[in-house]
This record gives C-alpha cells, structure tokens and sequence, in this order.
C-alpha cells in the first residue's frame, strides 16, 4: 500500500486532505511539526497540536511529532528579520514552503520510507509522461480566488514528483460542507490569516522581539515632517494602517538608513511602475528563451496581470507589465504563469 505522510496543521484543509487520501486507499499517517515557539500569550502551536491530535484520532491514523524550531529558526525567523533591517518587505510563507515543509519536511518523510507527502494547498500538480523524461507542471487551483500557487512557486520537480495536494478538485464551500457531513471536529474552525507557523503574532511585535523601536520622522513627498513613527522597518510600500496621521496618507517608500518614511496620497504617481527588476529567478519546469510574453502577480491575492520577461542592457532579469502596477514593495515573491501553468518565481529588488 502507497504510503504518505500529512503536514497536518489544525486546520480543515489538511484534515480533510488526511480524509480524502484514506478513501482513495492511502496507507495515512499524520506529521504535526512544532516550528518557532512564541513567549507571546498568543501564540497557539499548544492549542494546535491539541487539534492536530484530535482530528486524527477522529479519522483513526497515526499522528506524529517533530520539532523544527532549529531549521525554522535559521531558514525563516532570520530571513525576516534581516530582510525587515535592510528595508524590504519578505515572504517568507513563499520561503517556509520551498525550504521547509517540502525540503526538511519531504526529507524526513522519505527518510521514515514514505512514499509522498500531502498538504492541504489548493493548487493542481499534473504529470506529463514522455519516453524519457516525466515532468510535472504546477497549476492554478479550480477556484482562482483561494488559488495558493503563489506559495508554491518555489518548489522544484522533485518536490512536485512526491507531493499531492487532495484538495484541489473541491472548492473552499465544498471543503467546508465535506467537513460537516463527516462530522470532522474542526469542521467549523476559521482560516488562519497568521504569518507562517509565528501564530496570531502582529509583525511588528513579533519584529520587536529583535528589533528595538527607535524614533524618527514621518515626511511628505515635499520632505515636510508630518509625523513620527517608531522605526522606519516597521513599514511596507502602500501601507495605510500605523501612520496614526490626522489625514490619509499611505507609505511611498522607506529609507532605514535615515530612519525615515516617506507618504503620499493613495493615488501618489510614486507608487505605481510598470517595470521590476527581480533576483533569485527559479524555474519550476523548464527555463524561457527571452523575451517572453506571461502572466505575473506580485501579491497573493492579486489576479495575474499580462507582462513580458525580459533581460535589460545589465542582463538583469527584469518583468514589464501592461498597466502600471500599484505598491511594489522590494523583497516580496513575484510569480510569473503561462495561462494556469505556474512557470516560476523571483524576489522584487525595485
């Protein structure tokens, strides 16, 4: 019997995940991974173990535990941290897939002689079979408003040939009802909207463990000082809440050097372009002879806009849109597609 392993989180997506391999006659076994712990009294990861647990004694498989807080620490907390202290805004959810649940994850799975692993993601993986090579495309989810191939665009073949994603063919309100009718015990429970495996942490008290506040000036785009803020990196491009400004005012850039950030109206010409120059370009399947005409979003929920990807005179990679794209914010994960293929991905640098 195929063997796999379940990233099983609290939520409903991997319990129903778990559910719906057992009834295509999986052999399923449960994996909760405690990653960063919080001293915060809102972090959870006790709370979601104790649900993790709980639905897997409901659907009668084997739960097992494992603690990641070295590999979390090292691959994810201090990405952010030092990607908040040089001024751009990360991604790490993009990070905490590729590096963690499938490359440390995948690799103790296959070291305990699993045959794949499964997550709760809504995305499709499809398999192309040749002669000499299989190759396997990653494709947008059914229901293009939960898709969550923009998580996924870092992964690589390998990690694509022994993942399943059982979800992919029901939408979020089917998930739901399915979860109900079975009587799952988390049936009810709403989605997180937390940073990868921090919990129900904001950024900016999380970034505070680690970064002090330090004082500085909240100008115009006139250099006028309109307010202050408690450190420049506790801000992102198009940012509105946490000015605490007596008018509306949102971020058009930040200079942590300085300790300085800059505001404009919602509309300010300064937060829109066209062009982004990007770095860390990872093909999932094959590479592109440039230029080349795609579909690229450079935020989650975003719907991909139609771009070219091109190399500039320095033969840096740079994407160009159609219409100019509104708070481009260096460090956060631009995905390009082809139609519903997801093709890659690359870190915004400006």
């Amino acid at each position: 019997m195929t063997k796999v392993l379940v990233w099983m989180s609290w939520g409903v997506d991997s319990a129903i995940t778990a559910y719906l391999l057992q009834q295509q006659g999986y052999e399923v076994v449960a994996w909760f991974m405690k990653n960063y712990v919080s001293d915060s009294g809102n972090c959870t990861t006790y709370n979601d173990a104790e649900e993790a647990i709980k639905v897997s004694k409901f659907l009668w498989i084997e739960i097992m535990s494992f603690d990641l807080q070295k590999e979390y620490n090292e691959k994810i907390i201090e990405y952010i941290y030092n990607g908040y202290q040089q001024g751009i805004t990360p991604n790490p959810d993009v990070l905490c897939n590729s590096l963690i649940k499938f490359d440390v994850f995948l690799q103790k799975a296959m070291e305990l002689w699993f045959d794949y692993i499964a997550t709760g993601h809504y995305a499709r993986i499809e398999t192309i079979k040749a002669t000499k090579k299989t190759t396997y495309k990653l494709l947008r989810w059914v229901d293009y408003n939960k898709d969550q191939s923009y998580f996924l665009a870092g992964l690589n073949q390998f990690q694509l040939s022994k993942s399943l994603f059982p979800v992919w063919g029901y939408t979020k309100p089917e998930i739901r009802a399915l979860a109900k009718k079975i009587w799952l015990p988390n049936a009810a429970r709403k989605d997180s909207q937390w940073l990868c495996f921090i919990g129900n942490i904001p950024i900016k008290d999380f970034l505070l463990k680690k970064l002090p506040k330090k004082e500085g000036d909240i100008v115009d785009t006139t250099g006028k000082i309109v307010g202050k803020h408690e450190w420049a990196y506790f801000f992102t491009i198009g940012q509105r809440q946490g000015l605490k400004l007596p008018f509306k005012a949102y971020v058009i850039k930040t200079d942590v050097k300085k300790n300085r950030v800059i505001v404009g109206d919602r509309e300010d010409k300064q937060l829109f372009d066209k062009t982004i120059a990007t770095t860390g370009r990872h093909w999932i399947r094959k590479s592109y002879t440039l230029p080349t005409k795609i579909l690229a979003k450079i935020r989650y929920r975003q719907e991909p806009q139609e771009a070219t990807l091109k190399r500039n005179k320095q033969k840096d990679i740079v994407v160009t849109f159609k219409e100019k794209q509104r708070a481009i914010a260096p460090g956060q994960t631009i995905v390009a597609y082809k139609w519903d293929e997801c093709i890659g991905s690359g870190i915004i640098t400006s």
